[in-house]
């Protein structure tokens, strides 16, 4: 696989990484607000769920953002030592 096409597969997981983490954040505030409502309605079902549901989230949350920390690290080693800005700035001269 070319250089180019390479980091730019890697910046797309990135994106995805990002994205994923914002979902998961969406999630945990959403079973937030549930476990806070559930607080006045007082029912067993959900006071037995929410709280290990909430920690499954959070545990892969956690998991996502190490993961998308190191990635987007190796990402960034892989642009410098590629010299990607030098190659896009190429590819454009080229591509005129």
């Amino acid at each position: 696989m070319d250089t180019l096409k390479k980091f730019g597969l890697m910046e797309k997981i990135v994106h995805e990484l990002e994205d994923l983490k914002n979902s998961q954040t969406a999630i945990i505030t959403k079973l937030t607000k549930i476990e806070v409502d559930n607080m006045d309605l007082g029912d067993k079902r959900l006071e037995k769920v929410l709280p290990d549901m909430h920690q499954r989230v959070s545990d892969n949350l956690d998991s996502i953002a190490g993961l998308l920390e190191d990635f987007a690290n190796q990402t960034d080693q892989f642009s410098n030592k590629n010299n990607v800005t030098a190659l896009k700035e190429q590819e454009a001269i080229d591509n005129l």
